[in-house]
C-alpha cells in the first residue's frame, strides 16, 4: 500500500531527505545519514517511496493487428 499510515519511518522517503548516493541520504534536519535509519522529524512524502511489488501483465495472443485503427 503506497498509502499506508502504518509505514515505518525511514529518511529515504522522508519529506526533510534527499537520496545523494548508494544508502546515504542528506536531510536538512539530521544531516548526512545512512538509509533506513530515522529521527523524530520524520514526515512522509508517498513520492518518494518504492513498492515492494511488480505487477505482472498477463500474456495473450495479441498482435499488431490488434492495435491499428
Amino acid at each position: 500500500m503506497l498509502f499506508n499510515k502504518k509505514i515505518t519511518p525511514d529518511c529515504a522517503y522522508c519529506s526533510h531527505g534527499t537520496l545523494i548516493g548508494e544508502g546515504e541520504v542528506a536531510c536538512v534536519k539530521k544531516g548526512v545519514s545512512q538509509e533506513g535509519l530515522s529521527c523524530g522529524k520524520f514526515d512522509y512524502d508517498p513520492l518518494k517511496r518504492v513498492p515492494d511489488f511488480v505487477l505482472s501483465v498477463p500474456k495473450t495472443d495479441l498482435k499488431p493487428e490488434d492495435f491499428e485503427l
